[in-house]
């Protein structure tokens, strides 16, 4: 006679899998007039808080999956981030944004897709491969939220395993100035992107060693102020 505890396990497996809200949220994979208008609104509302400048944008894939890499300092990155490249730029938002209507339909608008930060979350690394999967431009921030000014922090490996996953290159970019938003009012703070040459990942490469390649790299393009603990390259390293 079959225990009752293997019943129980036998139960689980059969059971279907739990569905996720967010499944029953319209997100988007492609640009629309919405996204579009927002945007525009976006770059009228900074006008009188930064200037900003762009190099290197002859790096960036006109078209392709890519996944485009940023040190993160302030919220606010996320704008001269998008208004620095042609492309539409998807990204990972906080979960907690989504709780207000309103800003739920803003940020979903803008081509956010929420993420349930301090855990793993599945669905987040679903969605973001979903988006690669279209062919499409997906923002991520590696070290997982704000250096607050204090440099690099450690890098999650996130990015890299979405890499791997779809095949596609990551472009660094290297965001300083952007926590001088609101400081200099009624001066523009200067902000200075420059998007460096694509990294693909190599054979047989782990998701630590890319992320370790894609963070000196992006170190190496940022005032030693900002690298933080990518500050001194191992010797021999890349």
């Amino acid at each position: 006679m079959d225990s009752p505890h293997r019943f129980d396990t036998a139960q689980r497996e059969l059971s279907p899998p739990v569905a996720d809200p967010r499944d029953k949220k319209k997100f988007y994979f492609a640009d629309t007039s919405q996204r579009r208008a927002l945007i525009a609104f976006a770059r009228l509302l900074f006008l009188p808080l930064m200037k900003y400048e762009v190099t290197g944008l002859e790096d960036l894939p006109r078209d392709g999956a890519v996944i485009v890499a940023a040190n993160h300092v302030t919220n606010f990155v996320v704008f001269p981030m998008q208004f620095s490249v042609p492309r539409v730029i998807f990204y990972m938002a906080k979960a907690e944004l989504f709780k207000n209507p309103i800003m739920d339909v803003l940020v979903r608008n803008l081509s956010g897709f929420p993420v349930q930060r301090g855990e793993k979350d599945q669905w987040a690394m679903e969605h973001a491969l979903k988006v690669l999967r279209h062919g499409q431009t997906l923002g991520m921030f590696p070290e997982g939220k704000r250096s607050r000014g204090g440099g690099l922090k450690v890098a999650k490996t996130g990015t890299a395993k979405l890499a791997i996953e779809a095949g596609c290159p990551i472009v660094p970019m290297a965001i300083v100035g952007s926590d001088q938003f609101f400081k200099q009012f009624p001066h523009r703070a200067r902000v200075h992107i420059r998007i460096l040459p694509p990294i693909m990942p190599n054979t047989d490469e782990s998701p630590l060693a890319l992320t370790d390649r894609l963070m000196f790299t992006l170190a190496k393009a940022l005032p030693e102020s900002m690298r933080g603990v990518y500050a001194e390259t191992p010797a021999g390293f890349g």
